[in-house]
């Protein structure tokens, strides 16, 4: 992981990788292939720019409470693998690398947590984490009512 000399730092680059989900999910609708897929991947997007929108309020402000709660896991995105993005992915690939994605921005924000000093801090990137970990339950759970059960 990058290395970062004060919490700004780190929440410019947390507030870097949440454009990155934005622009994922903002270019998987554009793609989409039919509206509910499309609604779905719109609404995500949306999830995320409030995420970026947060971490800016943070980073000017100061930190905020957030609610903690504890997330399920069903470990879909454990056993199922994409490595990238592409123009001609089916719906069960779109969801898989979304999954990942998730994952990913989970273990970005534990990380995070660790790596600062300040409780506020550590709490505000855990519940991060909470947040991204609910993201990826949804795709896992969309990913088992439309692909999953059909097996």
């Amino acid at each position: 992981m990058k290395e970062f000399s004060n919490i700004n730092d780190i929440l410019d680059f947390a507030i870097a990788r949440e454009q990155d989900a934005v622009d994922f999910y903002n270019r998987l609708a554009a793609k989409a292939r039919n509206n509910d897929m499309r609604h779905i991947f719109e609404q995500f997007a949306r999830e995320e720019m409030m995420h970026k929108a947060r971490l800016a309020k943070i980073k000017e402000e100061g930190v905020i409470t957030l609610p903690t709660e504890k997330v399920v896991d069903l470990k879909i995105a454990d056993y199922v693998v994409l490595d990238s993005e592409r123009d001609d992915m089916t719906y069960e690939q779109a969801l898989v690398l979304a999954m990942k994605r998730e994952k990913a921005a989970f273990k970005l924000y534990l990380a995070l947590s660790e790596k600062v000093d300040k409780t506020e801090y550590k709490e505000l990137f855990k519940q991060l984490a909470q947040e991204e970990s609910r993201h990826k339950l949804r795709f896992e759970l969309e990913y088992d009512e439309y692909v999953l059960k059909d097996n």
